[in-house]
């Protein structure tokens, strides 16, 4: 989950992704009761998979490689 969060805030902070779509992302981020935020926060995850797929791959190498990012047991 960690690597998750750390993956889209790589990948919202990526000068290449359109405004809107980083405000959609921040404003999923947030902690608003309900479902919306978590609907949000999917509605982004697939424009970036169609669209933006390389990026979300580079994000979820460098999110694996973050410092503090130990494994147990390796």
């Amino acid at each position: 989950m960690k690597r998750t969060a750390r993956a889209v805030r790589v990948v919202v902070g990526h000068g290449g992704i359109p405004r809107p779509i980083r405000w959609l992302a921040a404003i999923g981020l947030l902690p608003i009761p309900g479902p919306f935020d978590e609907a949000a926060l999917l509605v982004v995850a697939l424009i970036l998979f169609v669209f933006y797929r390389e990026q979300l791959r580079q994000a979820w190498r460098d999110a694996e490689a973050a410092p503090g990012n130990v494994r147990s047991g390796t």
